[in-house]
């Protein structure tokens, strides 16, 4: 399937145009940092237009879904279902999308939360997702330019990034954050 049929598909199963936007935004993102980082950047485009495939299904689905397809649902994604959306995300590009790569499943089912094991490949779809130009934040646009000279050090501040912002909303940390925090040196204060 040639990278434009595939955006067809994803645009139909997506249904909005926003989000498909930010989709073709990621995969062109990821494909730039695997190049720049020595990645495979056909397997970092695939799993950057495939990344959100469950990103507006309702809490509902994501957890009903996730049972159908055998995605495994800790105490955390039960508590905030939301962050599902990554490892079903990957899911779904396996069974409706026929891609059978783990390389590409685990840099999507990786995209949200990180972990405490990345390949450069989930490190650039990580950041991908976060940096994209579409996204309008303070800091983006630094981290952005800091992801095409140094993998780990964008690692290590975009993840500082999302801590900072998740103590701003009082939001609780991930177990899966907390492990990516301790694997590229982030200060927890």
């Amino acid at each position: 399937m040639t990278f434009t049929e595939l955006g067809k598909r994803v645009r139909k199963h997506i249904g909005q145009d926003h989000r498909y936007a930010h989709c073709v935004r990621v995969a062109r993102m990821a494909e730039n940092l695997a190049r720049i980082h020595d990645a495979d950047s056909r397997k970092a485009r695939l799993a950057g237009m495939l990344h959100d495939l469950a990103r507006l299904y309702s809490e509902e689905r994501l957890l009903r879904d996730s049972e159908r397809l055998g995605v495994p649902v800790s105490d955390f994604e039960r508590a905030h279902p939301i962050v599902l959306h990554a490892p079903l995300s990957a899911a779904l590009a396996q069974a409706e999308f026929a891609v059978h790569d783990p390389e590409v499943l685990s840099a999507i089912a990786k995209h949200t939360l990180a972990a405490g094991e990345m390949s450069a490949l989930d490190c650039v779809v990580y950041l991908a997702d976060g940096l994209e130009p579409g996204r309008d934040y303070p800091e983006r646009a630094e981290l952005a330019a800091l992801a095409e000279r140094d993998l780990r050090a964008a690692m290590r501040a975009t993840i500082g990034s999302s801590l900072r912002y998740l103590r701003s909303k009082e939001l609780p940390l991930a177990p899966a954050t907390a492990a990516a925090m301790k694997t590229f040196g982030v200060e927890a204060a």
